[in-house]
């Protein structure tokens, strides 16, 4: 739930108030502060000073790419 909030964002960077705002159900803050570093361990969210943006990016070309690419 917490996931698919910051992935559906309109905008690039979000607070922690605003998505508590935008969740459908009112989720306490410790566990919203967990989720959060599940998501940044795993490389799907960015937390910095000014917000939380999403980082992860599953499109196969570009996955390929980095696979069979070669250094310059």
């Amino acid at each position: 739930m917490v996931e698919n909030t910051i992935k559906d964002m309109n905008k690039s960077i979000i607070s922690i108030a605003e998505i508590k705002r935008k969740l459908p159900r009112q989720v306490n803050h410790n566990t919203l502060m967990l989720i959060l570093e599940y998501l940044e361990k795993s490389n799907k969210i960015a937390a910095t000073l000014k917000g939380i943006t999403w980082i992860e990016n599953n499109n196969p070309n570009l996955k390929r790419a980095i696979n069979e690419g070669f250094e310059i």
